[in-house]
């Protein structure tokens, strides 16, 4: 498939980017006219920010970028803005790990989860709303619904999310899923109709949202991780663990329908030994997305330090390239047109070239792991666009992608 086992990384990058300078990098960045910031009397009518929580990642030191919400700016080769305190831990502490974290356009606030609490700041004023630690056994990646009506956020690891109330912090009841023990990761459809509900486990849980009761569940091979679904919410693809590769399930049916591996790259003989690498998360993959229009899949590589992209107009995907990434890749969050894709070793991607354009660093200079990140338009000081924590698909712009994949068929391949 690949020339040689050396260039099988087929984008190669210096292990920390630095051979790339600052100018050369933004030159490959296109940026919106009413975004560009080149001086002047007037700023311009919009402004793109990415705001990365810390800690998140499970790669390094607790310590090593700090704790609070870093502010890059989007439109100016990620320049450090300012950072946003959130709690004040002491030095003889280790701060709380993020667990997730997602904002609303419309209560303008963003919400941070950690393994312990839940808050939300006013992105006006940057002061904290509110906190809740409900009972005891919160958070993990908490989503808004399109409407800010409500927010799912999973307990930590039990058997149950949470449903609140985004402007408050109130909780308004709490949705079970008894064979889904290992509340982690949480989803929801565009629409905000659909609450996919998944365990560090076997058993994904389906709530629907205007009951707050569960659906159905659907049971996959080994325990899920990473997960996306496609733009009608009609297909989840995930990362499982003791894969290299993801499956891809039918909701309606609750169907595995295509088991996709990545062929070559050490893969499964360097997985398939005692004892096993050591790899954040414990699992070979733990990140994927749908790119450019639900064209293509992209899927993290943490044995490899690779992204290998699959083309999804044809089933199953084919592998179809790879990008060497500057750290582990272990989640892969799209900014807010889908053009470029933020990765938690600090690389910004190209959806496009599929080339490393830049890096998410802190004040001091020093690359961010963080897997917890969103991209955000404002205009006037008002939150107008953000991404989703998740790579879900979406139709895209004709412009950026192309028109999205159609939906798929589900031709049984377990």
């Amino acid at each position: 498939m690949y020339a040689t086992r050396a260039n099988r990384c087929a984008t190669f990058v210096l292990a920390a980017g630095l051979s790339l300078l600052p100018s050369l990098l933004q030159a490959q960045i296109t940026v919106p006219a009413n975004r560009r910031s080149n001086g002047g009397l007037r700023p311009p009518a919009e402004k793109e920010l990415i705001y990365v929580t810390l800690p998140g990642t499970l790669e390094g030191s607790w310590d090593q970028n700090g704790n609070g919400i870093v502010v890059l700016d989007a439109s100016n080769n990620y320049s450090f803005v300012k950072r946003i305190p959130t709690w004040d831990i002491p030095a003889s502490s280790y701060p709380e790990q993020v667990a997730g974290v997602t904002a609303s356009p419309v209560t303008q606030m963003i919400y941070v989860a950690t393994r312990g609490r839940l808050a939300a700041w006013d992105l006006i004023t940057e002061k904290k709303a509110w906190e809740n630690a409900y009972d005891g056994t919160c958070c993990e990646r908490p989503q808004v619904s399109p409407d800010g009506t409500f927010m799912y956020v999973g307990s930590d690891l039990k058997d149950f999310w949470y449903v609140v109330n985004p402007r408050t912090g109130d909780l308004i009841t709490k949705v079970r899923s008894p064979k889904s023990p290992g509340a982690h990761n949480l989803n929801l459809s565009l629409d905000g109709k659909l609450a996919f509900m998944a365990p560090n486990g076997k058993v994904m849980g389906i709530a629907e949202t205007a009951t707050h009761t569960l659906l159905r569940t659907i049971a996959f091979p080994d325990n899920v991780r990473v997960f996306v679904v496609n733009h009608d919410s009609s297909l989840i693809y995930t990362n499982l663990n003791n894969l290299l590769g993801f499956v891809i399930a039918d909701v309606k049916t609750g169907q595995i329908v295509q088991r996709v591996e990545v062929q070559g790259f050490g893969w499964p003989e360097n997985w398939n030994v005692k004892p096993r690498p050591r790899i954040p998360h414990a699992c070979p993959s733990h990140g994927i997305a749908l790119i450019n229009g639900e064209k293509e899949v992209w899927l993290d590589d943490g044995l490899n330090n690779c992204i290998h992209v699959f083309d999804n107009t044809q089933m199953p995907p084919k592998e179809i390239a790879s990008i060497k990434t500057s750290a582990g890749p272990y989640w892969i969050t799209p900014g807010v047109d889908g053009r470029l894709a933020y990765i938690s070793s600090g690389d910004v991607i190209d959806t496009k070239t599929r080339k490393i354009v830049g890096q998410l660093k802190d004040e001091y200079g020093r690359t961010m792991h963080s897997e917890k990140l969103l991209d955000m338009v404002f205009a006037n000081g008002r939150l107008t666009q953000v991404s989703n924590q998740f790579g879900n698909g979406l139709v895209a712009d004709d412009s950026c992608c192309g028109p999205a994949m159609p939906a798929v068929a589900s031709n049984s391949r377990n």
